[in-house]
């Protein structure tokens, strides 16, 4: 039993000679000025594989790094840093010492922006629109309607009353599914086409059905 505690302590001596404390701060600038504005915040190696939090000055520690090649980067709710990534060696130790890394400095890049502004009222772009020129023309000729029916002569309000009705019957029969009758409703009472006029009887015909009646 002695034994096991003696190795096992050996062995933590050993691991704990190859680790190190990786340790830098981020710098504030314009895009993230303090710890406030950094928000939820933590420095990784790896995508995860170990972390370390940010402190109020902006300094973060990862603690027990073993030796090898890592990236370093800052997972940041609000903020974007580095993109790139920091590749960080740590060297084996032989013989087991300590080592002291030089301090990271990680710059915010930008913010990032999960909102996007509400667009003001725009009369110049609601009238490009189509559907509301469509709508515009329409009200402007049931404005101008009544006016116009004013100066109508009798036949030419008859007539247009007429095609009003034919039309409206033909809707009523379209919206209704029955096709044929409002085709039927839109084509009735159209003008038959007139017969071929007589043409008149020449002189020359005239002249010979007088000599023989003379004869």
């Amino acid at each position: 039993m002695f034994a096991f505690r003696v190795l096992f302590a050996l062995l933590s001596l050993g691991a704990s000679a190859i680790a190190v404390d990786v340790t830098g701060k981020l710098q504030w600038n314009e895009a993230c000025p303090d710890i406030k504005s950094l928000g939820s915040a933590k420095v990784v190696l790896d995508a995860g594989k170990l972390n370390g939090n940010v402190l109020r000055d902006g300094s973060f520690s990862i603690p027990n790094v073993p030796v090898g090649t890592y990236i370093l980067s800052v997972v940041s709710h609000d903020h974007v840093f580095d993109q790139r990534g920091r590749i960080l060696s740590v060297p084996p130790l032989n013989p087991a010492s300590s080592i002291i890394l030089p301090t990271i400095s990680l710059p915010a890049r930008a913010t990032h922006s999960y909102f996007m502004p509400v667009d003001s009222f725009n009369l110049l772009g609601m009238f490009k629109n189509p559907m509301m020129l469509m709508l515009l023309f329409g009200g402007v000729m049931v404005l101008s309607m009544p006016y116009l029916m004013k100066n109508m002569d009798p036949e030419t309000m008859k007539d247009f009353r007429e095609q009003q009705a034919k039309m409206s019957q033909m809707q009523s029969a379209m919206a209704g599914g029955d096709l044929k009758a409002g085709f039927s409703a839109l084509m009735a009472d159209e003008p038959a086409p007139a017969a071929p006029k007589a043409l008149p009887a020449s002189p020359a015909g005239n002249k010979n059905k007088s000599k023989n009646k003379k004869r």
